[in-house]
């Protein structure tokens, strides 16, 4: 039986030659390509810098100019290996969740799950959407769940195929929905806490204002999903083309039979796992856990869902090692967009278009100006994918010039926190959405197709939230 939920139809005759999507390698290597020979460019400049405890912050008024300092031909290549260093973390956690989901497959307790939560779904979606998209955005707004989302994409293609939905929605509804929480902030400690200790605001004070602007942000996401996914079942239409799951290491949802009979085994593989990732979330709200700590889970999970479904130690390495090699594209690419970075840091430009961009703010009115932070804080994103990267940049130098612009500093940090929150989504150089788009199959091009109206919807979101924290002189409490 076809994967594609949509029959391929073969075409008659000679064929058209139609224009070719860049590989997503290819559209990270020419990105940082040009990144490269902007540095011969473009004046490389820096900020003076000082430590405040285990925050390095840039001085405001300290830019200065310093020799150029182009990337090089073997600097440029050898930016790639040492994104894939800096990745690291991200990348093993990649690899060692296609592992644990392809045991998990192989112990047959998947197939009961989905066949379960197909029963009781198939005619209550909405509230499906719901209820999965409004937990993880709690996981997301709290920082406990932001790069380890990567781990939790597989579940959601396997139960949108069952659902008959595309990877589209399976993939969404895990991302976006943990990123509406994590990108409209409201109690996490990285970046929102971080900026607002710069700001010299007290921790995660202005929490009214931010709540509404997270209800929003969660709101208009489940909608949209719905929307899309209402249409795609009426239309039998996918951004995705015939080929709806494009990741062929996904479970077919039509290979599910008719009646699933829970055995007592896999209630234990699931409970265990279920087990094993509270004991996660846990650890990463109490303890600091993060992408390391996650991989860890995971491989244990897999250990010990094996030793409970009856798998010999040779088949549960075995089976791991090859889940592990499904999702090798996926696991590199989140170093290939990390490279990026890599080159603008070598070539001393980020200071510079910090300064530059900064510098045209001045002279204008406060809602003009918060305006402008905003925008400012989105185009950065693009350059520096880190959160936490970005404020220790930007907030420094934007704290002072809301204090001469008569904006009050909470929505200055609200304008960083969402400016860059809006771009996260379609960020080609965040390596958290190259890593998720990779594990779907789903090719970046027909990501931001999809993603780009309810990206304008959050846009619009906060840029309202901002022009009434202006207006109200929206303050620390």
């Amino acid at each position: 039986m076809s994967m594609n939920p949509r029959p391929q139809q073969a075409v008659a005759g000679k064929t058209k030659r139609s224009f070719q999507q860049p590989d997503a390698y290819v559209l990270m290597f020419f990105v940082a390509l040009i990144a490269a020979i902007a540095s011969y460019l473009i004046p490389a400049g820096v900020f003076k810098r000082v430590a405040k405890g285990d925050i390095t912050t840039v001085i405001p008024g300290s830019y200065h100019t310093i020799a150029q300092t182009p990337v090089s031909f073997v600097e440029f290549f050898s930016a790639i290996p040492q994104g894939m260093i800096a990745s690291s973390s991200i990348i093993f956690l990649v690899l060692f969740t296609g592992g644990t989901i392809a045991v998990l497959e192989k112990t047959g307790a998947v197939n009961s799950l989905i066949h379960t939560v197909v029963d009781k779904f198939k005619t209550k979606q909405l509230l499906f959407i719901a209820a999965v998209g409004f937990l993880f955005s709690i996981l997301g707004t709290t920082g406990i769940i932001v790069n380890s989302v990567i781990g939790f994409i597989p579940l959601g293609l396997i139960v949108a195929r069952a659902l008959k939905w595309d990877a589209m929605v399976g993939a969404a509804i895990i991302y976006l929905g943990t990123y509406a929480g994590f990108n409209a902030q409201i109690l996490s400690p990285s970046p929102l806490g971080v900026a607002q200790k710069m700001a010299e605001l007290p921790m995660f004070s202005g929490m009214g204002l931010r709540l509404i602007n997270y209800l929003l942000f969660i709101s208009v996401t489940i909608g949209y999903l719905y929307w899309y996914s209402k249409k795609l079942q009426k239309t039998n239409k996918s951004l995705l083309g015939d080929d709806w799951f494009p990741n062929k290491s996904i479970e077919k949802a039509s290979s599910l039979p008719e009646q699933i009979t829970f055995k007592w085994r896999q209630k234990l593989i699931l409970a265990v796992t279920a087990l094993l990732l509270i004991v996660y979330v846990y650890g990463a709200f109490k303890l600091g856990w993060a992408d390391n700590e996650m991989s860890a889970v995971f491989i244990l999970i897999a250990i010990i869902a094996g030793m409970i479904g009856g798998l010999k130690i040779n088949d549960i390495a075995k089976t791991f090692i090859g889940g592990c090699q499904n999702l090798v594209y996926g696991a590199l690419i989140v170093g290939m967009a990390r490279s990026v970075s890599v080159v603008l840091t070598e070539g001393n430009l980020l200071d510079t278009i910090v300064n530059s961009l900064a510098n045209m703010l001045h002279g204008l009115s406060p809602v003009f100006g918060a305006i402008g932070m905003y925008v400012l804080s989105a185009f950065l994103h693009f350059f520096i994918s880190s959160g936490t990267g970005e404020a220790v940049v930007v907030v420094p130098i934007l704290t002072p010039l809301a204090d001469l612009m008569h904006i009050t500093r909470q929505v200055a940090i609200q304008a960083v926190m969402v400016g860059e929150g809006i771009v996260n989504s379609f960020n080609p150089t965040s390596g958290v959405l190259m890593g998720v788009l990779a594990a779907s199959g789903i090719p970046y091009i027909k990501w931001v197709r999809f993603v780009l109206p309810l990206i304008a919807m959050w846009f619009v979101i906060g840029l309202i939230i901002i022009v009434i924290g202006v207006l109200t002189h929206w303050g620390p409490h």
